[in-house]
């Protein structure tokens, strides 16, 4: 299966046509690539705030309320991409209003045959809290895509280790981060993160990232880190466990997976952290004792 994973360079877009032809664009030289599956990064979808007047633009809670217009035609642009191109792609995030000025940080994924579905984020990052408006997700899922079996844990979710074993365990195979960062701590947590998800389940990660400056966007003001596909470091996969990651202005890493690969080294591996899960829930694990 091969899949990219994007470095997004934050615009601000006239209208939503514009918005539309460059999402053609990008995806498109993704799927002329050979690509089966293209994830795309958290709040992508507000760049779709710069088409507002300056006072909506600046004003995260106004631009939230005005994206809720733009919704379907957003939903309907993925859909239709995904047919047309015959490609899965995990569009990025976009906020959804789930209650009367309560959002969910929601991330959409679509399948070429018209299925598609959503993972909300789950864990609230302090700008989010701050924000007061927005809320974290109650359910956890794990998705089929182009015959895999795929979980997404949107950006500060891939620092969690319990739910995403939580999908690995309903047989996740892939993790997909769409995510967004504006420091480099922030950006090397994620990646930190990612590493480990894929170093403790047996499973590649795919992270999408947002670069560039949107002085225009409380949200998307500011934008680091580089987009990649990580692997276990183990027998068959790259030692530093990066099979792709983007460099300067590439806005795609690409890599093929072989998931059949993950199964057939698990009898050698190692280390297998995976196996040896269940080790750290021994009782007397559970406490620390001083001496």
């Amino acid at each position: 299966m091969k899949i990219a994973v994007a470095k997004y360079a934050v615009g601000n877009p006239a209208d939503f046509e514009a918005f539309a032809a460059r999402q053609r664009q990008i995806l498109r030289e993704a799927c002329g690539a050979g690509v089966e599956l293209a994830v795309l990064p958290e709040y992508l979808s507000l760049e779709l705030a710069s088409t507002f007047a300056p006072e909506i633009s600046r004003d995260l809670n106004a631009s939230l309320a005005a994206l809720q217009t733009l919704q379907s035609e957003w939903l309907a642009l993925y859909a239709d991409l995904s047919r047309e191109l015959r490609l899965v792609i995990q569009a990025g995030t976009f906020l959804t209003e789930v209650a009367p000025g309560r959002y969910r940080n929601r991330a959409w994924w679509f399948a070429p045959d018209g299925t598609r579905g959503y993972q909300d984020k789950l864990q609230l990052t302090g700008f989010e809290r701050d924000a007061g408006v927005i809320e974290g997700g109650d359910e956890l899922k794990v998705f089929d895509l182009a015959g895999v079996r795929a979980g997404i844990a949107v950006c500060y979710d891939s620092e969690f280790p319990l739910p995403v074993r939580a999908q690995r365990e309903a047989g996740a195979r892939l993790l997909l981060v769409p995510s967004c960062t504006d420091t480099q701590a922030g950006a090397t947590r994620v990646r930190v993160g990612c590493m480990a998800r894929a170093l403790e389940n047996r499973m590649f990660v795919a992270q999408a990232v947002t670069t560039g400056t949107a002085d225009w966007s409380p949200a998307l003001d500011t934008n680091t880190g580089e987009a990649t596909i990580y692997a276990p470091m183990d027998h068959g996969f790259p030692d530093d466990g990066i099979l792709a990651t983007t460099r300067g202005g590439q806005t795609w890493a690409i890599a093929d997976l072989d998931i059949d690969a993950l199964e057939r080294h698990r009898a050698q591996a190692q280390v297998a952290v995976d196996l040896d899960w269940d080790g750290q829930m021994a009782p007397a694990f559970r406490q620390a004792r001083h001496s």
